[in-house]
């Protein structure tokens, strides 16, 4: 004769034990991830702006801000792995430069087609970001003074090219050379939605922040960037590619300098060969607010694209507002400072987890 044994179910003490393990699960989950402390600014400053300034609140203006903030999320989501990497590019404000000026200039001092000029720039974008990665492993200098010298280098060859060929410190008008249309479609358009003009470099952010982020949680190539910004060594250990990683990025932060420097070229139709000083600040300022660490291996793409657009929206917000424009370099200040310790204790909260 058998006898069946029946597990009692769990009580309701017991159910309501789990419930709340799983919420805390989930809210300490939520609270380790680098942005969510981005999220957080962001949606304070929009209600801010969006109380202080009905302007702000318009279809028009916010397509503004998101423009703002594309100009500067492609850059930095590319600064942004970089950082997760473990290295810096003081270079990439000029890079941006560098490579506008190389199309318009290449394209008409010999009277050619403006895409071959965009080709040729990318190239040398790539070669840039690869010379900075390739001197950085053979010297192991650290990277803020090799791309020191290359922002330097970069400076006084636009400045100097551009004066020898042109007699001044911008280059020529390319608006009427072949290839212009095609280009200015693909790189500096407006797209109509629902009566509200869309600049094209907002989807193409979205695109590229999009690629970052599956390449960082979802392929091999994510695990040795964190690894390598983590503990090369360890990372070099268990067979991780560091040298061909980090080359990688740097020649991923000159791919995104040659995008934004096309859009600008096919904006403004001519480029100041001083352009670009100082930009690379800000892309750093929107990594590190989007939850990237200046000492390597934590970060995300998504976030440095919330730190962009909390960018766009204090610096078109104080417009909007009628406020002084000089308080913005104090905000950035404080938001950096605010950001990195906010940063390091999601970290440490995340490593206890």
């Amino acid at each position: 004769m058998s006898t069946s044994v029946t597990t009692p179910s769990a009580g309701p003490a017991v159910r309501d034990r789990d419930d709340r393990v799983r919420t805390r699960s989930f809210a300490s989950r939520l609270l380790s991830r680098p942005e969510i402390g981005s999220l957080i600014g962001a949606l304070a400053v929009f209600i801010l702006f969006c109380a202080v300034a009905p302007t702000f609140r318009q279809a028009s203006s916010l397509a503004t801000v998101a423009y703002a903030g594309s100009t500067i999320g492609i850059m930095a989501v590319a600064v942004a792995l970089l950082m997760i990497g473990g290295e810096f590019d003081l270079s990439a404000g000029v890079v941006v430069t560098t490579t506008a000026l190389t199309a318009a200039t290449f394209s008409y001092q010999l009277r050619l087609n403006l895409w071959v000029g965009v080709v040729v720039s990318l190239l040398v974008a790539l070669a840039i970001g690869a010379f900075n990665g390739w001197l950085l492993m053979r010297t192991g200098l650290p990277s803020f003074l090799i791309t020191l010298g290359t922002f330097f280098m970069l400076q006084g060859i636009n400045l100097g090219v551009t004066k020898l060929l042109t007699g001044g410190v911008s280059s020529s008008a390319v608006s009427d050379m072949d290839g212009w249309d095609s280009a200015r479609a693909v790189f500096a358009s407006t797209i109509d939605v629902g009566g509200v003009g869309i600049r094209i470099t907002v989807l193409w952010w979205i695109l590229f922040v999009a690629v970052a982020t599956w390449t960082l949680l979802r392929t091999r190539v994510g695990n040795w960037i964190f690894a390598a910004g983590g503990d090369k060594a360890a990372a070099r250990a268990v067979g991780v590619p560091v040298k061909k990683t980090k080359i990688g990025l740097f020649m991923a932060v000159g791919f995104c300098g040659w995008f934004v420097g096309m859009h600008q070229l096919f904006s403004f139709d001519s480029i100041q060969s001083g352009g670009g000083v100082g930009q690379e600040f800000i892309y750093i300022i929107a990594a590190v607010v989007g939850g990237c660490l200046l000492t390597g291996g934590y970060g995300s793409a998504v976030g440095s694209a919330v730190g962009a657009l909390i960018f766009g929206m204090t610096s078109l917000g104080i417009v909007y507002a009628g406020w002084d424009a000089n308080w913005f370099k104090l905000f950035l200040g404080v938001m950096l400072l605010l950001a990195t310790i906010v940063n390091l204790v999601v970290k440490n909260q995340a490593a206890k987890r």
